[in-house]
């Protein structure tokens, strides 16, 4: 008869809790770099409604208003004042969402600058901290 060869408890124990180790440190690690990516896409796409929002400007002498929002830029709006010269395919190709799945909020004219673009962060309610703070166009990327 062959000796069989295996893995005895205790070193399968072993192995376990090594790997619970390596996890319990490498997992907030990673967590962390999760929210900081959802903030880095939220001051992206910032800078892409902006620019959207500069060239509607110029094609209709005037920003869309907050009744308007940002589906402005999609599509032309029947709401006044009209777009004059609305370009054919739109300023953005759909109303950006923030990456909690939440339209961003639009003022016009703003509290904070001419315009307003701002998410209410992971739990969709003002104020809060860390990934539930509040993050709008007219914070740095420090913040």
């Amino acid at each position: 008869m062959r000796k069989q060869t295996g893995f005895s408890l205790i070193e399968i124990l072993v192995v376990l809790v090594i790997m619970g180790l390596l996890i319990s440190v490498v997992a907030p690690t990673v967590l962390n770099s999760a929210d900081d990516a959802r903030v880095q896409k939220v001051q992206a796409d910032f800078k892409s409604i902006e620019t959207a929002l500069k060239i509607y400007r110029l094609d209709n002498y005037s920003y869309p208003t907050t009744e308007q929002g940002l589906v402005a830029l999609v599509e032309p709006t029947t709401l006044e004042p009209e777009p004059r010269n609305f370009k054919q395919g739109g300023y953005l190709s759909e109303v950006p969402v923030d990456p909690w799945g939440r339209p961003y909020l639009y003022l016009s004219p703003g509290e904070n600058g001419q315009v307003d673009i701002y998410s209410l962060g992971a739990d969709g309610l003002p104020g809060g901290d860390d990934q539930n703070a509040d993050i709008g166009n007219w914070k740095g990327d420090a913040d």
